[in-house]
């Protein structure tokens, strides 16, 4: 029987492939899975993070030009924010998937959602494929391609670990010994009522 990590895995490798067929954040999406499945909801979430992955990238560029420094951190900030939403769409499903499971006496919570680990499941991905490039690198030195070597064996087995805790908590869930609960991410830079640099701004222009 799959898992729910190992489905994950297997659509986190193969958004980021996808992604890189073209290699350019500006590629549509064309994800592959049924528009209300979790398998279309965790693609796009690998694909969000691959891009955003490739926009750290650029805006690191020291020759890069300022205004499209500025375009590509709002680009940034909006990848945030749908990505944010997108954990909590993922963690809606588990509440649904979960609905009808009572709670032991001695239940417990714990430290973060199964969203929110399957969201670091997904960035692990990505820290694995561009750490494998490294390790196959024809132009970098064998000292460079060793420590790379060293540093995905690491990630590799960071992969499995999570995996297992994840797997571990569905299971909790399932049987009521753990219980979920979701707290929205009440991003306040975002929010022209909360961010002061926005909502004094507005007062100013009044």
């Amino acid at each position: 029987m799959t898992t729910f990590t190992q489905l994950s895995n297997e659509i986190f490798s193969h958004a980021i492939r996808d992604y890189h067929v073209k290699d350019n954040v500006d590629t549509p999406i064309s994800n592959p899975y049924a528009k209300d499945s979790i398998e279309n909801r965790l693609y796009l979430k690998c694909w969000i993070d691959t891009v955003q992955w490739h926009y750290e990238d650029i805006i690191r560029d020291p020759h890069i030009n300022p205004v499209e420094a500025l375009q590509l951190k709002r680009r940034i900030d909006r990848s945030n924010q749908d990505r944010t939403d997108l954990v909590e769409q993922i963690d809606s499903y588990f509440r649904q998937l979960y609905s009808e499971v009572r709670p032991l006496p001695d239940a417990t919570i714990n430290t973060e959602s199964p969203a929110w680990a399957i969201d670091r499941l997904s960035i692990l991905a990505l820290k694995i494929y561009h750490m494998r490039e490294q390790v196959e690198r024809t132009d970098a030195s064998e000292e460079h391609r060793q420590k790379c070597q060293q540093k995905l064996d690491v990630l590799l087995e960071q992969q499995v670990d999570l995996s297992t805790a994840i797997d571990q908590l569905l299971a909790d869930i399932e049987a009521g010994r753990k219980y979920m609960k979701v707290y929205r991410q009440m991003k306040m830079y975002n929010d022209p009522s909360t961010n002061p640099v926005l909502y004094q701004g507005h007062k100013a222009a009044k």
